[in-house]
């Protein structure tokens, strides 16, 4: 089991540094997009997480990496993973990554959120229920978009530990355990 004490600690160090200079948002993006390369490759993940390779050995991968991102790296997020790198924490890049969003959200007074629907929603009612969402969350809400044909219509938002449930398929399973 990771231990996620060790992950909120370097999150929080990062989160500290990128806000003097008010880079937090770019560098949540650059950590969280450096994350999701090194977890989509299990070559690369191999290299970064097996004892196997040398510290400079995955100390040049993560330097590559940084190099090949389309903008330079932010200095907060490149120092941090060096010294991911020098302390063998490496593994635990996931788990900083995203406790590092929520930190950064939390300062922001974001929260996040997620609507499913059955078919893909259009832009408009995307922005549309973002601002009702918000108007109940006294709340900036970030929302992602998922589809799932078994909702069979409606949509059903998570925000935060809050679902606003407005799916076909809970309104005829409430009618069905009414009609019982």
């Amino acid at each position: 089991m990771v231990n996620v004490s060790i992950a909120r600690r370097y999150a929080r160090a990062i989160l500290d540094v990128a806000a003097e200079g008010n880079r937090t948002d770019a560098v949540a993006e650059q950590l969280n997009a450096f994350a999701a390369v090194v977890g989509k490759s299990p070559d690369l993940s191999d290299v970064l997480l097996n004892p196997a390779y040398s510290r400079a050995q995955r100390s040049r991968v993560v330097e590559a990496i940084l190099q090949s991102m389309p903008s330079p790296a932010e200095p907060a997020l490149a120092n941090a993973l060096r010294l991911l790198v020098d302390r063998n924490r490496l593994g635990y890049l996931p788990d900083i990554a995203r406790l590092f969003r929520d930190m950064a959200d939390a300062r922001a007074g974001r929260v996040r959120g997620q609507v499913t629907s059955a078919a893909p929603l259009s832009p408009d009612a995307v922005t549309q229920l973002q601002k009702s969402l918000q108007q109940l969350t006294q709340r900036n809400v970030v929302l992602e978009t998922r589809v799932d044909p078994s909702v069979l219509g409606g949509v059903a938002a998570q925000v935060g530990g809050t679902l606003y449930d407005g799916t076909l398929r809970t309104q005829l399973e409430e009618m069905r355990r009414q009609l019982k």
